[in-house]
């Protein structure tokens, strides 16, 4: 008997035992490995499952979240782009000479700026969503 192998008796089917004998047939082939594949195989099959069930969930639930931040992406986009149309649509270019303007338009545009990073830095936003910290709140959607 071989070491660190475990002796197995089993029954199978004729048409199952005709086919492993076919396959056993081939050179350097042996009935023992190809049961040890096929049930590796099988029982790797068996494994994904309980991931699937252990983490499907969890997985789906990042799937939806990241669903949702690519919607919100996709509407920040929309939004910028109808302001910038609207904005360019309806002010009319500064003059060339008008170098008052100008710095006034440089100074607003770097204080947007600077208003952008300090909320960036901070981690607050400007449009946010309700915090829920009530379990009761939960539930009932509020």
């Amino acid at each position: 008997m071989t070491r660190g192998k475990v002796r197995h008796q089993l029954f199978l089917s004729e048409a199952l035992s005709e086919r492993l004998e076919q396959l056993a047939a081939r050179p350097g082939v042996t009935k023992s490995a190809i049961l040890t594949d096929a049930l590796t195989a099988w029982l790797n099959r068996k494994g994904m499952s309980e991931l699937e069930e252990r983490f499907g969930h969890r997985l789906d639930r990042m799937s939806q979240q990241l669903g949702r931040i690519e919607r919100d992406g996709h509407i920040l986009i929309e939004t910028l782009a109808l302001f910038v149309r609207y904005e360019l649509t309806i002010n009319a270019p500064l003059p060339e000479g008008d170098h008052a303007m100008r710095a006034v338009g440089r100074d607003r545009f770097n204080a947007f700026v600077s208003r952008v990073g300090e909320a960036m830095a901070s981690g607050r936003r400007t449009i946010a969503a309700p915090v829920v910290t009530d379990t009761a709140d939960r539930k009932a959607g509020k």
